[in-house]
């Protein structure tokens, strides 16, 4: 579906994107990475707005530089409101619609399913100009979908939008994927594309840190060192036993001084040992976290493997 060979995109001195390789099946993606890591840029290179400075890039084995055609399997919801603010809804869909080739009375037709589909109701016949961000935001939806895509992507679908509408994007998408459609869906909030895919690519500073399922991409890590929060009545005594541990890298009493933070490239040894650890010492333990519980954390351990700060 998507082919990048060693693509980088330059703006003068600043890379957007450093050296990008990646070949993607059809299927449901997360683009995930902090403000500024080069998400945009590069959805921007795959929809042909950009051309790479180096390398290629190919949609649906196709050039799109050279072939624009293939964009006809594509829909795209931009993060910017570019949109015609004197214009009815219904009548930009329609429009949007019409310029993939279909005649006026069948992207009518398409217009008021699609917009059926997002939940836009009777606004669909007011200006745009009187549209919350929510709304501005169904409706760019409804124009990336009404000429039914192969791939739909999405920059920051869930901007703007209240938690019911949330709810319904995300449900939404579910159902889009369901029928056998691809997404690829860009956003720094993690919670939120984790509610609709399992397969993420991870970006950071231009480059891509990491591309797979969450159990692929922690399988990453198992060389690196994970803490283990441990919240308990005695951090003294517990600590003696742990530190002494060949799990264990090391040992350090929370700042709270409620309990400690261990140090591991093994966590599943520790947490089976941690039963025994709790009887023979008789501590009270009312909490365990750890960094292998999330994917914000999983990105933030990729971001301190790619500035060498772990090792």
């Amino acid at each position: 579906m998507i082919q990048l060979h060693n693509t980088t995109k330059l703006y003068g001195t600043v890379i957007g994107v450093n050296d990008i390789s990646l070949e993607l099946e059809p299927g449901a993606y997360g683009l995930l990475g902090p403000n500024g890591s080069g998400k945009t840029t590069l959805l921007n290179l795959i929809t042909g707005q950009l051309s790479p400075t180096i390398g290629t890039v190919q949609l649906f084995d196709k050039h799109v530089s050279r072939d624009q055609q293939v964009l006809g399997q594509v829909g795209l919801c931009p993060a910017m409101d570019l949109l015609p603010i004197a214009v009815d809804g219904i009548d930009w869909v329609q429009y949007m619609t019409q310029l993939y080739g279909f005649s006026a009375v069948e992207a009518a037709q398409r217009a008021h399913a699609a917009l059926d589909l997002v939940g836009l109701d009777d606004a669909r016949h007011r200006a745009i100009a009187g549209y919350s961000r929510g709304m501005k935001q169904r409706v760019k939806l409804a124009q990336a979908i009404a000429h039914e895509p192969q791939l739909l992507i999405l920059d920051e679908p869930f901007s703007g939008l209240d938690p019911v509408a949330r709810h319904q994007m995300t449900v939404f998408l579910r159902e889009w994927i369901s029928r056998g459609k691809s997404v690829l869906m860009a956003s720094h909030i993690l919670h939120e594309v984790e509610a609709v895919v399992s397969h993420y690519l991870l970006i950071y500073g231009g480059r891509l840190l990491a591309s797979g399922t969450t159990d692929e991409i922690f399988g990453m890590l198992d060389d690196y060192p994970r803490e283990i929060e441990i919240v308990c009545d005695d951090a003294a005594r517990l600590a003696l036993l742990v530190q002494q541990q060949p799990a264990v890298d090391s040992v350090q009493f929370r700042e709270d001084g409620e309990g400690l933070t261990i140090i591991t490239r093994k966590t599943l040894e520790v947490y089976q040992q941690l039963p025994a650890w709790i009887e023979d010492q008789q501590v009270v333990i009312r909490e365990v976290t750890s960094s292998d519980e999330s994917l914000q954390a999983l990105l933030e351990t990729l971001m301190k493997v790619h500035r060498g700060e772990l090792g």
